[in-house]
């Protein structure tokens, strides 16, 4: 069994600087090469139907895809500076959640916190894009590697999904706000990890469940917040797709973990616990605080400790931890994964309802089509 340490690097979790040492070092990098080290399975075994409720999957998936360019109106005209001019009026009054004191921002005017504004909603859809390119070479990688002939049918439509949501943030980030970041540091290293694993049930646990799970939290939250009508059309489409990702990773992975030794168990544990973490830890936007001029190492510790942070980091689980509940993830062995999900203050989610059962709620249905 691992230590924390060993797992993430540190000891403990919550360390301000250990997190903003991982930094990207190649930001002008366009190609990433990382090891494959699985192997290819073929099946013989043509039975379709053997796993229904992943068929049911599969039949939704495919009466479910929709079109980028004919289904969005990328006619519609995006103003990011009026945008964030309206949310800066709406919140100037509101006191600063984070005491500003000697980071440089506490100088800062209008101006100044529109740009921030700008530059924070280009940050978000750049990780989001990059988030989603991991979901495309890992979702083939699954049509590759599951030993399942319904999962492999299933994956194949994920990947039509996933090429759609790279071309979408893509496009918008070009044609809309004309901005952009490269990857976040703490994400890559995950998108790496889940790749490079030779085992394809961590393909599944790491994006399926982590990565989508957290995905689908973020992209809800955005939808709610955004007036901006192409955008929050597009977050929409993209999170009916995703709710199926992450259903086909618990449905998959259910019957699986319910067959693996105590050794197995921990050992998904302890990566659960590291994709969590390193999701968690990329909010901080870093990089956007660093293109303002604002000291990271000053201001990174006051952001992690605020309410307000803390409230939007821990909304980002709700959808991670219940799903680790159904997999038998949280309670198995010794419960580790209860006691580290504890720590990081996200368990109170356990009971929320599980995506595989609740994807039906995100469907697009004719109402959305029409707006």
């Amino acid at each position: 069994m691992a230590t924390v340490e060993e797992i993430i690097g540190r000891t403990d979790p919550n360390d301000i600087d250990a997190i903003l040492a991982i930094t990207n070092t190649d930001v002008d990098e366009v190609e990433h090469v990382v090891a494959d080290n699985s192997d290819a399975i073929f099946t013989w075994n043509y039975h379709k139907g053997e796993r229904p409720k992943l068929e049911k999957l599969y039949e939704k998936a495919k009466t479910s895809q929709w079109n980028a360019e004919t289904d969005l109106d990328w006619s519609i005209d995006v103003d990011p500076l009026q945008i964030s001019t309206e949310i800066y009026e709406r919140d100037k009054d509101i006191p600063q959640p984070v005491d500003l004191t000697g980071t440089g921002a506490e100088k800062w005017e209008k101006d100044e916190w529109i740009n921030f504004g700008m530059e924070s909603s280009a940050w978000a859809l750049s990780q989001f894009l990059h988030g989603e390119q991991g979901a495309l070479l890992a979702t083939a990688k699954i049509v590759e590697t599951v030993p399942f002939y319904d999962a492999k049918l299933y994956a194949s439509t994920q990947v039509m999904d996933e090429a759609r949501h790279v071309e979408v943030f893509a496009k918008y980030l070009d044609t809309k706000l004309e901005n952009s970041y490269p990857v976040n540091a703490h994400l890559r290293l995950l998108l790496d990890d889940i790749i490079n694993d030779s085992r394809w049930d961590m393909t599944y646990l790491g994006m399926q469940i982590m990565v989508e799970g957290l995905a689908l939290a973020a992209f809800g939250f955005m939808h709610q917040m955004t007036t901006e009508p192409l955008l929050k059309k597009l977050l929409r489409y993209v999170m009916s797709d995703e709710a199926r990702h992450v259903a086909f990773g618990v449905l998959s992975l259910q019957e699986v973990y319910d067959g693996f030794t105590a050794a197995e168990i921990r050992e998904r544990q302890e990566f659960a616990f590291e994709a969590a973490l390193r999701m968690r830890d990329r909010f901080l936007q870093q990089e956007v605080w660093e293109r303002q001029g604002v000291d990271t190492r000053i201001i990174a510790p006051r952001l992690f400790a605020s309410p307000d942070n803390q409230e939007f980091q821990h909304l980002l689980f709700t959808k991670i931890v219940p799903n680790c509940k159904k997999l038998g993830l949280l309670d198995a062995a010794d419960g580790w994964l209860r006691q580290k999900f504890g720590e990081i203050n996200v368990i109170q989610y356990e009971d929320w309802v599980d995506t595989s059962e609740e994807y039906d709620a995100f469907a697009i249905t004719d109402e959305l089509q029409s707006a």
